[in-house]
């Protein structure tokens, strides 16, 4: 049980370097609008996929993932220090596309007629109140 919360906290603290690397450090243009999503360390720590995700077209995405390819010898020797391990893993940067998927699912679902629940449920709420405070009852 403790090597798994380890693991998380791994996975945290590299997710939040690579995150204040890219803000601060990091000067390729390719990297300007990339934010870090997540990351995922091996079980034996040798290696890390840290996702990301970009505003843009594919082109963007693929600009974006050559230029965190470039710095990634950087960023590697940058967790290493801020990290108690013996072995700086290795970065492999990965296009987490789960915003890509929750928009296409969501215009499917309004395109298809299926409106917000939550929304219809607020609507009949204040209806009901304005209903009660006319005294239309």
């Amino acid at each position: 049980m403790a090597k798994g919360f380890r693991i998380e906290r791994i996975n945290g603290t590299i997710k939040q370097i690579v995150s204040e690397l890219i803000l601060y450090d990091i000067k390729d243009p390719r990297v300007g609008m990339v934010t870090i999503t997540g990351a995922r360390i091996s079980r034996d720590l040798s290696y890390a996929k840290v996702y990301f995700s970009v505003m843009g077209d594919e082109k963007v995405v693929a600009e974006s993932q050559e230029g965190l390819k470039s710095a990634a010898k950087f960023l590697r020797r940058k967790v290493g220090q801020e990290l108690d391990v013996r072995v700086s893993p290795e970065l492999v940067f990965v296009y987490d596309d789960s915003l890509d998927r929750a928009e296409r699912i969501e215009r499917k679902l309004r395109d298809a007629g299926v409106e917000d629940t939550t929304r219809e449920r607020n609507q009949a709420k204040d209806g009901s109140k304005e209903a009660d405070e006319s005294g239309d009852e």
